[in-house]
């Protein structure tokens, strides 16, 4: 016999996959759907964190469980891409918001990242991602001087790889990446559209060029109901 949070669990699901349950739907209050399938507020709160666990609902501090967006962008995990590359490969159209471009000399964190001198500059780039009309990701880089003597508002509107490999003639080669999830930042919260949720996922990469060198550090900073983060794996024999 089928548990009663799993009935209403795959009821709920069923809704929400053929739209009778949209994106940006809020469901009714625990004590409503304890009323509609005659059960315990205990197996309704069962069937909503499953619904969460999969990806089908957000809690939202203040509203409820909110339906979110199953069709997620795919993000490559192990792959070394540009935004604009991938929004290319995404069939989307997005656009990229500069919100800051500055030569500072960096903070201790940055420096520690980036193993530099307490002489040296970096260009610090933020860009807020727009798809669909909202600001999901909030891109910061930082970009060692030395390797990037020169930067413009428009080639970060555009794509600083581009410009980088094709301008400069630098050798992009490999990136150590590390995935995180963290309580938004007020900055966040500024920049980004982010609805009420309360954590976000961040992408921290060290970036190499062919010689080794480490010359870039970055964090993708992306509201969790729009992306699933996908890579390829193969088993060693």
């Amino acid at each position: 016999m089928t548990n009663k949070y799993l009935t209403i669990y795959n009821s709920i699901v069923e809704k929400i996959k053929s739209g009778e349950l949209p994106p940006q739907t809020l469901l009714p209050s625990e004590n409503e759907l304890k009323d509609q399938f005659d059960t315990s507020r205990e197996t309704i709160r069962k069937a909503l964190n499953l619904l969460s666990q999969n990806g089908y609902i957000q809690k939202v501090r203040g509203k409820g469980s909110i339906v979110i967006d199953i069709s997620k962008f795919d993000f490559p995990v192990s792959g070394l891409v540009s935004f604009k590359e991938l929004a290319s490969k995404m069939g989307s159209k997005p656009k990229t918001i500069v919100n800051e471009l500055s030569l500072v000399k960096p903070d201790g964190y940055i420096r520690q990242q980036l193993h530099l001198g307490s002489k040296d500059l970096v260009w610090k780039i933020a860009r807020t991602r727009e798809m669909t009309g909202e600001r999901i990701i909030l891109d910061k880089d930082y970009l060692w001087s030395k390797y990037v003597p020169s930067l413009t508002e428009e080639i970060c509107a555009d794509s600083i790889y581009q410009y980088l490999e094709n301008d400069l003639n630098l050798s992009i080669s490999f990136a150590k990446k590390e995935i995180v999830v963290v309580e938004p930042t007020l900055e966040d919260k500024t920049l980004l559209d982010l609805e009420g949720f309360h954590n976000i996922v961040v992408i921290k990469n060290l970036v190499y060029l062919e010689d080794a060198t480490l010359f870039q550090y970055t964090e993708s900073r992306h509201r969790p109901d729009k992306f699933r983060f996908v890579d390829f794996a193969r088993r060693s024999q």
